[in-house]
């Protein structure tokens, strides 16, 4: 074993043992009064930035913080398949899985085209429609692997992955806590509110936390309305991966590029296969999820030891601001859907 080999296995191992402390330390706080709105993989990127703090220590783990924030994530992604119950899902009824679909293709087209319009990159653009849309900060990352850019782009890259996550976390809380705030005034049933949360707020963590406040029957609509959106993830990343190449290669570009298939998506649909028909024990469901969370969680400590704070603070107004506008037109419409047809 040469001298390099040696050095990169020290500091996978290092980045290792660093980013699982950010996994589990995140797991632990998002248990909290208040930060549950956080929710884990948000707290585990904030703890990874904080590792910035301490130069040295990004320094001895920067080789093994690539590959943890790219393997580390598909194997997270792969194992929140187990969260997903098909059979719930189907009983859920046509209205639940169609709403998810006009809510995931609409804002996506929405949010991104309202990037665009006040002048956001295509890929931040990207990654900010398909967080809002569908789940969060785990949609970010299931796509970013789609949007392939050239090595001299990779940094920027991470950095656009960062800035939609810090978005996503941000205005799903701020809406958690006005949609709780709503709910008195708007007069829904348990299961029209549960709907409303589950239809429009970003995060996982976000509809159990607005849906808590309607009741047992509210909280139970609200997370298989969410899971009903978590469900398009594999599709709409296929989907988007496809336009993105096509969008980008040029008329002049003789070069005829494969369609990028996010195989780990495959392997995200066979889990909840897995999970639906085998006989697993509840425990061994929530063991599995939760190692998914542990994983996803140091991917994206992974990701805030590496990000660029200055670069975020300058380019994230105006794709904070298309997500809001679009955060609002959810919002509204699926009140609005919850009241028609639920």
């Amino acid at each position: 074993m040469d001298i390099r080999t040696t050095l990169s296995t020290r500091s996978f191992w290092f980045a290792a043992g660093a980013t699982l402390i950010c996994a589990v330390l995140g797991s632990e706080l998002a248990q909290l009064p208040y930060l549950n709105l956080v929710g884990a993989l948000v707290l585990a990127l904030l703890l990874g930035m904080l590792c910035q703090l301490s130069p040295r220590t990004i320094a001895v783990s920067r080789d093994g913080i690539g590959f943890i924030s790219n393997k580390f994530l598909r194997l997270g992604i792969i194992l929140l398949g187990f969260k997903l119950n098909l059979i719930q899902l189907a009983q859920a009824g046509v209205k639940t899985i169609a709403l998810a679909a006009v809510v995931v293709t609409g804002m996506v087209l929405l949010t991104y085209n309202l990037s665009r319009k006040l002048g956001v990159d295509r890929e931040l653009a990207i990654l900010t429609a398909t967080g809002t849309s569908i789940c969060g900060a785990a949609a970010v990352m299931g796509v970013s692997p789609q949007i392939k850019v050239s090595p001299d782009k990779a940094e920027r890259q991470r950095e656009n992955e960062v800035l939609a996550v810090a978005i996503v976390a941000i205005l799903g809380t701020v809406f958690t806590l006005i949609e709780i705030g709503l709910k008195p005034l708007l007069h829904l049933t348990a299961v029209q509110f549960g709907v409303m949360t589950g239809g429009s707020l970003h995060e996982i963590a976000h509809a159990v936390a607005a849906g808590s406040a309607g009741g047992p029957v509210s909280l139970d609509t609200a997370i298989i309305t969410k899971l009903s959106r978590v469900l398009l993830l594999a599709p709409a990343a296929l989907i988007i991966g496809w336009w993105y190449q096509k969008k980008t290669t040029t008329a002049t570009t003789s070069e005829h590029t494969k369609l990028p298939i996010p195989w780990f998506m495959a392997g995200f649909l066979l889990t909840s296969i897995l999970g639906t028909w085998l006989p697993l024990s509840a425990a061994t469901l929530a063991g599995l999820v939760k190692l998914a969370y542990v994983f996803l969680g140091m991917a994206m400590a992974a990701l805030g030891m590496s990000v660029n704070f200055r670069v975020i603070f300058q380019r994230g107004g105006n794709a904070f601001l298309a997500a809001t506008l679009s955060s609002v037109v959810l919002m509204t419409g699926v009140t609005i859907a919850s009241k028609l047809f639920f």
